[in-house]
């Protein structure tokens, strides 16, 4: 396949140059510059003509004209819990099927979907299905986005900052119970979750268990020497930042001021434009710079589906105007906006370069997963995963491994 006329986001650079882009058997093998076409005289289909999708899907020759459409990198999304009536948490091929293809069309080819605080037994019972999920797909090559990790929210957090996750399965973080998650997901959980104050043994679980996984500060109530030990110890990972931990103020900057005292660590921003004032999301790329952030969508199964109430975690959730909130209590309840909508809602409402967006939904999640050797951006001998988006930001095609499946 080639993609011609675009703008393409140079990831080294950080910056939009025109060329076309030459994906052969679902890899990146080339990006010429305009001028230096690679089409060789073939006949180039149109975006703007609406090919349906999958009729294309696996033409090698296939020339796809994206005039004057930006071509970026296929979105990560590393912290969602579901989308289309499905939840991650369901625990079922089903729902993790129904899930990626969703996310495959909006933009999104490579996804890491969050557990929430239930049960341990549950716990691995999930993670082994989406283990199974894994290599079933990767037989097989389905046109959803590729399941390349799980971000573990719980069970290891606190009560102060539960949100809508079930206090009643909160629990110590464990080495043992760590490492159970990890066999049943079969190296699949990228992320785990704590709270370091509500845990004595805080620092020894980071230190045994940060070579084997990534340690996240999570629906935590730590101040600022408690984060900074738990950073300083090995964690590497804020999850939502501001979102379920204390306040950031010039006396007690807690987490937040423990990240950006933290160089080694990455933060993952809700930007729905709900979960963080726009004048925040600006400060905080002005104190921690686009290279740290990952914009996620924590977007849950009401994501894709009209208002009305879900369930998250086994919670009751009420969706009204695209805010999702605990039907107990009115806490926010994850989000009902895919990240495509956050990237854009950063650039379009609050004011973010698009080239620092799009790194901070592509590059900084693939480098964060460990995964940037094969996704991230568009690179030769990475995965042909490609999202044109014209010059409102609006979705015009997704190519997925070569094949364009919208």
């Amino acid at each position: 396949m080639i993609i011609q006329n675009v703008n393409v986001y140079h990831t080294e650079e950080h910056e939009f140059v025109k060329g076309d882009i030459v994906i052969r058997h679902g890899i990146f093998e080339k990006i010429s510059d305009a001028g230096q076409s690679a089409a060789e005289g073939r006949s180039a289909v149109k975006v703007s003509e609406g090919t349906p999708p999958g009729q294309a899907a696996s033409c090698e020759k296939l020339v796809l004209d994206g005039e004057g459409c930006y071509a970026i990198p296929g979105l990560i999304d590393l912290h969602f819990h579901g989308c289309k009536g499905h939840d991650f948490c369901d625990g079922t091929p089903e729902a993790m099927a129904a899930i990626a293809e969703y996310e495959a069309s909006v933009g999104v080819t490579a996804i890491a979907p969050a557990t929430m605080t239930l049960p341990v037994n549950e716990l691995e019972a999930i993670l082994s299905a989406a283990a199974n999920y894994k290599k079933e797909t990767e037989k097989n090559h389905p046109a959803g986005a590729d399941l390349v990790g799980v971000n573990m929210e719980g069970p290891f957090i606190c009560e102060a900052k539960k949100g809508a996750q079930n206090q009643k399965h909160i629990i110590s973080c464990d080495t043992d119970i760590c490492q159970r998650f990890l066999r049943a997901s079969e190296g699949l959980v990228k992320f785990v979750g704590i709270a370091p104050e509500r845990n004595e043994n805080a620092r020894e679980f980071i230190e045994q268990m940060k070579g084997n996984v990534r340690i996240s500060l999570a629906h935590t109530n730590a101040d600022y020497d408690t984060a900074m030990a738990a950073f300083d110890a090995g964690a590497s990972h804020a999850v939502h930042l501001y979102n379920a931990m204390p306040s950031f103020t010039h006396r007690a900057p807690g987490v937040v001021g423990a990240v950006s005292d933290s160089p080694h660590v990455d933060a993952e921003m809700i930007c729905d434009g709900v979960h963080i004032h726009p004048s925040v999301v600006r400060a905080t790329f002005k104190m921690l710079g686009a290279g740290r952030i990952v914009l996620i969508s924590d977007s849950m199964r009401a994501t894709g589906m009209p208002d009305g109430q879900y369930t998250l975690g086994g919670l009751n959730v009420n969706v009204a105007d695209g805010k999702a909130t605990l039907v107990s209590n009115g806490a926010l309840a994850g989000s009902a906006t895919n990240l495509l909508e956050c990237m854009k809602t950063v650039v379009k409402k609050m004011g973010i370069p698009l080239e620092d967006a799009v790194a901070c939904a592509t590059e900084n999640p693939a480098k964060s997963l460990g995964i940037s050797g094969q996704y991230g951006s568009i690179s030769p001998g990475k995965h042909g995963n490609v999202v044109l988006l014209d010059q409102d930001l609006h979705l015009k095609a997704v190519v997925k491994d070569g094949a364009w499946i919208r």
